[in-house]
């Protein structure tokens, strides 16, 4: 089997909290956005990541294309530890990894036209000025906007238009791996379909890879391949699309998919509705950390970590799986 294009081991990401002021402060607790995850990402595969707010999913999705950088852990991309780069060596290998933002509205300069939004990147690469003049059409074109945009600004364009304008952008450099963060969720769901629609036929145009973070897993069932449940920093969940909405195996993964409205009126669906409230990422609980709302929960859980291990064709972190 081909290597992973993607591979992310033990990925750690704690947010220090400190007491004091500017001079004299100390840490007093932190954050654990991400804690210990692990997964794979072929090539020319979608990934979908979902799970509730304040998981994780941007953090790590953050953490793929080095906008910030881990506590712990490697990522490694086409064979190479990028975790470790900084400086030249992380900009150069920069342009083979990109990001669609989630915000629309706030992700593109406004004062910058859509003609310098698209050519920045290529001017930093080194591109000469009339290949830009002639990618930043081809951009447009590939998303589905015409020459004319070229020179309006960010606010001249609806929600959509400004989210295609991003996903030009992000392919400006021709990358190999693109992390979609979240990039339907703010617009209409007319237009979510158009996005997500788009994504999908730019990725059999050019062979991308995916991951794609939603709250939305009816969009998740439509354009990923496999997908990773993740719950207070924790992958509990990993298996291809089919298997997860069909036989979902972690408790958190099986509430999940039973808030989903059903296509038919007359279909009914047990729902299974959780109780309480997300535990604080700073002081998250021992053991299992979905075991403060499972409705299964055993003693065990409450003191052992569950490793993540391979029931059937899923990767699971649960006791009871």
């Amino acid at each position: 089997m081909e290597a992973p294009l993607v591979e992310v081991k033990g990925l750690v990401k704690h947010f220090p909290i400190n007491k004091g002021g500017f001079l004299i402060s100390r840490r007093v607790a932190s954050v654990h956005a991400v804690d210990n995850i692990s997964f794979d990402i072929h090539r020319g595969e979608t990934l979908g990541l979902v799970g509730e707010s304040g998981c994780g999913k941007s953090t790590t999705s953050q953490l793929l294309v080095r906008l910030i950088d881990a506590t712990a852990g490697t990522i490694r991309f086409d064979g190479e530890d990028i975790s470790a780069l900084s400086g030249s060596a992380l900009r150069r290998k920069r342009k083979d990894f990109q990001i669609i933002f989630q915000d629309p509205y706030s992700s593109l300069n406004p004062r910058m036209r859509v003609r310098d939004l698209l050519s920045e990147p290529m001017e930093i690469s080194g591109m000469n000025s009339p290949e830009r003049a002639a990618r930043v059409f081809e951009l447009l074109s590939l998303v589905g906007l015409a020459r004319r945009h070229a020179d309006r600004f960010p606010h001249e364009f609806s929600g959509g238009q400004r989210q295609r304008i991003g996903i030009a952008r992000a392919l400006a450099l021709k990358p190999k791996f693109v992390v979609c963060d979240e990039p339907v969720s703010a617009l209409d769901v007319s237009v979510q379909a158009q996005i997500v629609n788009l994504l999908k036929d730019l990725q059999g145009e050019f062979g991308l890879t995916y991951l794609f973070v939603a709250h939305d897993l009816s969009v998740v069932r439509h354009i990923s391949d496999r997908v990773a449940v993740m719950y207070l920093g924790k992958i509990v969940e990993i298996a291809s699309k089919s298997s997860i909405f069909s036989n979902p195996q972690h408790p958190y993964t099986q509430a999940l998919i039973s808030s989903l409205p059903m296509p038919r009126p007359r279909q009914t669906r047990r729902v299974i509705a959780l109780k309480g409230d997300v535990p604080s990422p700073i002081d998250p609980p021992s053991g299992c950390r979905f075991h403060t709302r499972c409705p299964l929960v055993v003693d065990r859980c409450r003191v052992q970590e569950p490793p993540s291990r391979e029931v059937g064709t899923h990767s699971v972190a649960c006791h009871l799986a």
